[in-house]
């Protein structure tokens, strides 16, 4: 099955080759996502709830390009890169994903750079 690459008005530039986003059939996947804007700079430097938020956004702005909402995200993969700010993420997460929140995992992990406090990645099925 063919795929086509979603890349929103607004993303950032991927730090490696790759897309934003890519849709599959009805199934969506969002790239591992950090807190940057248009122009590549880092969002909320030292504030993980400004970056779980940014990041969030942007997921919710490649599964729209895609067809979706953040409704039809089933699935999240989590990366920390310090387990103290698990409490401040789960905050903000709450607020988009309520009370039927996707399935997920959240690791500890080094990211791409030390001023990024989280990364997300979804997995979304639209239809």
């Amino acid at each position: 099955m063919a795929h086509e690459a979603i890349i929103p008005p607004g993303s950032p530039p991927p730090l490696a080759p790759y897309s934003p986003g890519v849709k599959v059939g009805n199934i969506i996947y969002v790239s591992g996502i950090l807190a940057m804007d248009a122009d590549g700079n880092s969002v909320g430097v030292g504030d993980i709830k400004a970056q779980t938020r940014h990041v969030i956004e942007s997921i919710r702005s490649v599964v729209e390009a895609g067809g979706g909402t953040l409704a039809d995200v089933a699935f999240n993969q989590i990366f920390l890169a310090d387990l103290a700010d698990y409490a401040g993420m789960n905050e903000v997460y709450r607020e988009y994903f309520g009370d039927n929140p996707p399935a997920r995992y959240c690791i500890k992990a080094e990211l791409v750079k030390p001023e990024f406090l989280v990364e997300i990645s979804s997995t979304a099925h639209t239809g």
